[in-house]
């Protein structure tokens, strides 16, 4: 155990505490875990119970993640822990992800241990991913911060469902983040993932006033938040808060979880997307977990030509150089070496 950041005592006498972490702000009684089932209250105090505890550790390409203009045909180093602070019904890591300490097998490797098993393995990067590492917060951060001070590069791939101060306190090591937008319906997330969508936006708003690189995924999940209108009103906010540079990957939902009953994502439906997010002025857009490579390669958007080709999670070509197209010489946002 350790005892967690952004909390506060919400009755003494009784020993009640009110998380700060992230936008649920749980009151927790002595004994009981909040929402995200990894952070309790003892005796008074809130701890975390996962803290360097991972259910897992691995090393994916930085593409997986997806992160397409971040050290483009890199690896990352990748640990999860158990636990989350959404419940959506749709979740692919569910078996993780909406259990609790205790209930699976899990590691025991500290902070320098991530960043020494980082530095032998070569990877660049630290990627916390596979639940949400907001719930982690403690591991995250001092992982993060022993990272950088071996050039190690960090990597959060996150719901956005984090408050203010913690999110402001973190992402100071936060290199690059993939963040997954659910929707832009409240409903959705309310009813399919147990959470709001304004504190999401509030944060991304946030990130892009750090120096963290943000790329943003939404999976279009057929009859919940497939609407065209909707996707395109989430575009133009895109646009508009965050910059048409930033780049979103729609990805094709396939059943499972609580959702076994819908049909994968039509592909129309993907193209369809992809056609509203470039007329409404965002720069680059992505199709993941569907067999269409031109939807997974770079544009350059001045001269039009392929400047970074890929194939599945591989680069098969990258014309980008000194951080410009190297036909036209524009500037290609991003991190690119």
């Amino acid at each position: 155990m350790k005892l967690a950041k952004h909390w506060d005592v919400k009755d003494e006498k009784k020993q009640m505490v009110q998380c700060g972490l992230c936008p649920h702000r749980c009151v927790i009684a002595e004994g009981k875990i909040g929402i995200c089932r990894v952070r309790q209250n003892i005796k008074g105090k809130l701890y975390s119970l996962v803290y360097a505890r991972p259910v897992t550790t691995s090393i994916d390409p930085i593409e997986k993640k997806p992160l397409f203009h971040f050290l483009p045909g890199t690896e990352s180093y990748s640990i999860g822990t158990v636990g989350c602070n959404l419940r959506c019904g749709h979740c692919q890591n569910w078996e993780i992800s909406q259990t609790g300490p205790g209930d699976i097998p899990t590691l025991e490797v500290k902070p320098e241990q991530i960043v020494k098993m980082t530095k032998e393995s070569g990877c660049p990067s630290i990627s916390y991913t596979y639940t949400e590492p907001t719930i982690f917060y403690e591991y995250v951060l001092e992982t993060a911060v022993l990272a950088h001070e071996e050039d190690i590069k960090n990597v959060m791939v996150t719901n956005g469902y984090i408050n203010e101060k913690p999110l402001r306190e973190l992402y100071k090591f936060i290199d690059a983040a993939n963040v997954d937008l659910k929707g832009f319906n409240e409903e959705f997330y309310v009813k399919g993932c147990g959470a709001k969508l304004q504190p999401v936006l509030d944060a991304l708003r946030i990130m892009k006033k750090t120096d963290t690189w943000i790329e943003l995924t939404n999976l279009l999940i057929p009859t919940k938040n497939d609407d065209m209108k909707e996707i395109k009103q989430m575009c133009e906010w895109i646009v508009s808060e965050l910059g048409p540079e930033t780049p979103l990957h729609f990805s094709r939902f396939f059943p499972m979880y609580k959702l076994k009953n819908l049909m994968p994502t039509p592909a129309e439906t993907l193209s369809q997307a992809k056609e509203i997010a470039l007329k409404s002025g965002l720069k680059f857009v992505y199709v993941g977990n569907i067999s269409t490579e031109k939807d997974q390669n770079t544009y350059c958007p001045k001269c039009g030509k392929l400047v970074v080709a890929r194939s599945g999670f591989g680069i098969v070509s990258n014309n980008i150089r000194n951080n410009a197209c190297n036909y036209c010489k524009h500037h290609i946002p991003g991190i690119w070496e």
